[in-house]
């Protein structure tokens, strides 16, 4: 801005293509995703380059569109009052997964009540429907085994990433650095373990066929989709993390300007609380009953 220019504690980001290339990636994307199923737009059924070109698209906007957010806070034009907009962002964006979650929880419940076409009429119903939920004849993953390993997992990474936090708020680098890296080798850890519980599920077909077949595609679909999202997360976390790590060794980062750490400590809480939740419903409470 000129020397004429009003000052205030606003910053005005400079023109960028990277909401119009966002926005056109994410359309081919979709249009890619579409007639790789469906077979439309002149494309085969399983052509899937062009949902591949528009997840490039994606995933190129995302990299040069936070390095332009990275430089801006490196270059200290995140006043406070931007840093409270962050803020506020970041927090409506996990009130939005939170939601995203929720409906999760709500197709597995509902599976769990309406599975056989059931009528429910009082709460001797809706007992009797949990009862029978999973399907009897599904084998379900025992919950005191691997997904108790990847609880403690995820809750020790909560620790970590706590203390790495509350080390660069005192200017101990050195620390952060440490609970850093174990925060990412813990995700990663998580990410491993599930992947191979995917595996032995598979494997054993424990959710397909048996006296359950009619409802256990229910039961399967149900937790893939849950389990699965939520290991998702845990895998769009740990890159966060990893980001901030190479940040915090780049010299990036003060005591009193972190707020790309903070956000992915924020999102780290959130994913450990909705495993908490996942462990729960879906491995305990229902998973015992298989």
């Amino acid at each position: 801005m000129s020397a004429g220019d009003v000052k205030h504690d606003y910053h005005l980001v400079n023109p960028s293509p990277n909401p119009l290339i966002g926005s056109i990636a994410a359309m081919v994307m979709a249009m890619g995703g579409v007639a790789w199923m469906k077979g439309l737009f002149g494309l085969e059924k399983g052509t899937a380059w062009l949902f591949y070109a528009g997840l490039a698209g994606v995933l190129y906007t995302m990299a040069v569109w936070w390095r332009d957010v990275v430089n801006e806070a490196n270059a200290g034009d995140h006043t406070p009052v931007v840093g409270i907009g962050l803020r506020y962002g970041m927090i409506l964006f996990i009130a939005s997964e939170v939601m995203f979650f929720v409906a999760w929880f709500w197709i597995f419940f509902e599976m769990a009540l309406f599975h056989g076409h059931r009528t429910l009429s009082s709460m001797e119903d809706v007992a009797a429907a949990w009862a029978t939920w999973p399907p009897k004849g599904v084998e379900a993953v025992p919950a005191w085994e691997l997904p108790l390993v990847n609880t403690l997992t995820l809750l020790l990474s909560g620790t970590t990433v706590t203390w790495a936090h509350h080390a660069l708020q005192q200017g101990d680098r050195k620390s952060a650095k440490i609970g850093l890296t174990l925060t990412i080798l813990l995700g990663m850890l998580f990410t491993s373990i599930q992947a191979y519980e995917y595996n032995h599920i598979l494997h054993h077909k424990f959710f397909f066929g048996g006296e359950g077949a009619d409802n256990s595609g229910l039961y399967g679909s149900s937790f893939f989709m849950a389990t699965g999202f939520h290991g998702f997360h845990v895998l769009i976390g740990t890159i966060f993390l990893t980001v901030c790590l190479f940040r915090l060794m780049g010299k990036g980062f003060s005591p009193k300007q972190h707020f790309g750490f903070e956000a992915a400590a924020w999102y780290w809480h959130f994913v450990d609380v909705v495993w908490l939740f996942l462990f729960a419903f879906i491995y305990v409470i229902f998973g015992a009953q298989g």
